[in-house]
């Protein structure tokens, strides 16, 4: 949803319009004016707030995922597809896209076959796939074989794809509002000391209750060298909060808890030493753009996406990778190990750094524009 978002944000502001030189022949400047934009998504799903944000114009189709579903709710599922398939079509008729973009996600299946099924060869809009994770999904592979062309975040998911013609290296698209403050005002914002080392730890927008409870479990022996800045995730919230009003006066002070941050979160980032996570796709942008050392801990029920991403940053000397199951025994010496390491956290924040692709989202959006039937893009 993220790089989603962020693509768009680069095509309204026209950042994308400029057409790039390489391998293309120069094209007549795009009329953003006439870009028009429709956002589908799941019934149900978690991106109404957002989209709704933004001002974009937003349906939904039924939906559901096939992979590691249990045989009972298989066939369950399978018909939402069907149903999904069928909404989608009646959405692309009359909707009319010159250009379909997916990140991922069951969703896009029944999409992307509608728009390659209901319009003649000459009219059917084109496909652009962007993987965000280094190991593409399921349905990704999938949308691969559908696509006029793929753009990846790092050159090593190449090597899960066939055909490597039509794949364009862009980096991970960080979201506008992401900003790099510095780090004392970025802290003074958050109301942390200024002479304290910092911890953000987070498990992204639902929150990470295995992370959360390390955490809790450590939190006297942190508290007394260092200020943690944890968001919890709205499931969590409500024990959380209690904790927090449960210690003493004094780690109260160090101890900042949120249930989840938006605009803030760039403030936050910047506002860290170390920063413990998940390792979701969103790691291989964020905490490069950064610069920020980190602890990642897979979630272990997502395949092995998250896995695959956290051992890349870890080879390259950007971030210390945890089980799970190890954050009992391993997660306070490793916090405490890195924050009193500086030398080894700045080879590991100028290696995040090395990592870093502040213009993705404007690559991404010159390959929409580049994907476009006319010089002048009409729908996306």
């Amino acid at each position: 949803m993220y790089p989603a978002l962020a693509v768009l944000k680069a095509l309204q502001e026209g950042e994308g319009n400029q057409w790039q030189s390489d391998g293309m022949d120069q094209q007549p400047p795009v009329d953003i004016e006439a870009l028009e934009v429709l956002w589908i998504g799941g019934e149900g799903g978690i991106e109404v707030d957002l989209i709704t944000r933004e001002e974009v114009e937003f349906t939904t189709i039924p939906a559901a995922g096939v992979h590691g579903v249990g045989i009972r709710v298989l066939p369950g599922n399978l018909w939402q597809i069907i149903k999904g398939f069928f909404s989608a079509r009646r959405i692309l008729k009359e909707f009319q896209p010159q250009v379909l973009f997916f990140t991922g996600g069951y969703l896009a299946v029944p999409v992307a076959l509608a728009g390659r099924t209901i319009f003649s060869r000459k009219a059917r809009p084109k496909i652009l796939v962007y993987v965000p994770d280094i190991e593409p999904g399921l349905a990704l592979r999938l949308l691969a074989q559908l696509s006029d062309q793929i753009a990846v975040t790092v050159e090593e998911s190449m090597n899960y794809f066939g055909s490597q013609s039509k794949i364009e290296v862009t980096g991970y698209p960080v979201r506008s509002e992401l900003r790099l403050d510095d780090k004392n005002a970025a802290r003074q914002q958050l109301s942390l000391a200024q002479d304290l080392p910092t911890l953000l730890v987070f498990g992204g927008s639902k929150g990470a209750r295995s992370i959360n409870k390390a955490i809790i479990a450590v939190l006297p022996e942190l508290l007394m060298d260092i200020q943690v800045v944890q968001i919890s995730g709205h499931l969590d919230w409500s024990e959380i909060e209690s904790i927090k009003n449960g210690l003493p006066s004094e780690f109260q002070e160090r101890y900042h808890v949120y249930p989840y941050l938006y605009r803030e979160m760039g403030t936050a980032l910047s506002a860290a030493d170390i920063v413990l996570s998940r390792s979701g796709a969103a790691v291989l942008g964020e905490f490069p753009f950064f610069g920020i050392p980190a602890i990642l801990v897979p979630y272990p029920y997502a395949w092995r996406y998250q896995e695959v991403n956290a051992r890349y940053l870890e080879t390259s000397g950007a971030a210390v990778v945890l089980q799970d199951d190890e954050l009992e025994e391993k997660l306070l010496n490793t916090i405490q190990d890195l924050l009193d390491d500086k030398n080894q956290r700045e080879i590991m924040s100028q290696t995040m750094l090395s990592m870093a692709t502040p213009k993705a989202a404007e690559s991404i959006a010159d390959l929409l524009h580049g994907l476009a039937s006319t010089p002048s893009l009409g729908r996306i």
